[in-house]
């Protein structure tokens, strides 16, 4: 057994459980005093800060000064493994809302936060649904002062850089909110798909220029979505 599988066993998965249990545990007192989910979406980053601590990711980010203050954005961006979410709630500096599949809703406590605190299903197998759930995202963050975060390959993946589906090009020509391209790298080195073992390692975040989406309309996303997966690759410094 290596020092860093026994290290995952005995420190960093205890200590990602006790973590959320504890955070979990006051998030459910917050959210009976929260109306509009940012209380909770402040324990959730204090949660993913702690993560970052007990999964050994020195995370940076870069491109911050892309963003304008004072606006709201689609966040979108690859999907490499678990690591990407604390990552990006340490990083990203916008309270945002998570674009999930529809499966997470589901899994005890975890899918109670995630409704209370406004964050978005997605399926992945009906169309309609999926859909509908792109419309109501568009809707939410034309009404309200928040941000969006998708990751548009639909899911996490093993390769560079996989088919972007269109869910945030949607969102964008239907809110007319900028999509703000990220590429995540090195999280994959901390906790690859399909292993036990955490590693702990450099993580960046980089964020590229906002893309703008007012004026476009519904042909557009086709369009709109290769813009942003070519974007993403640039970041990536891989082939789009």
């Amino acid at each position: 057994m290596s020092f860093a599988l026994l290290r995952t066993i005995l420190w960093t998965d205890p200590m990602i459980l006790a973590s959320t249990a504890l955070m979990g545990s006051i998030n459910l007192v917050v959210s009976l005093f929260d109306t509009n989910g940012e209380r909770q979406f402040l324990m959730a980053r204090t949660w993913g800060k702690m993560l970052t601590v007990v999964m050994g990711m020195d995370v940076e980010v870069e491109g911050l000064e892309h963003l304008q203050p004072g606006q709201h954005y689609i966040f979108a961006g690859n999907h490499r493994s678990y690591s990407d979410t604390p990552a990006l709630l340490k990083t990203l500096p916008r309270s945002f809302r998570f674009m999930a599949k529809e499966s997470l809703f589901k899994i005890p406590l975890m899918g109670h936060h995630l409704q209370l605190a406004g964050h978005i299903p997605v399926s992945l197998d009906n169309p309609r649904a999926a859909l509908k759930s792109l419309h109501r995202a568009a809707e939410m963050i034309r009404e309200n002062p928040i941000s969006v975060l998708i990751f548009p390959e639909g899911g996490r993946t093993e390769g560079a850089l996989e088919p972007f589906k269109e869910g945030a090009a949607i969102i964008g020509i239907k809110s007319g909110i900028p999509i703000v391209p990220f590429g995540l790298i090195g999280t994959r080195e901390v906790m690859p798909m399909h292993h036990a073992t955490i590693r702990g390692g450099p993580v960046k975040v980089r964020l590229g220029k906002p893309i703008a989406t007012e004026g476009l309309i519904f042909k557009d996303k086709t369009r709109l979505t290769e813009q942003l997966r070519n974007d993403v690759a640039a970041l990536l410094g891989v082939q789009p």
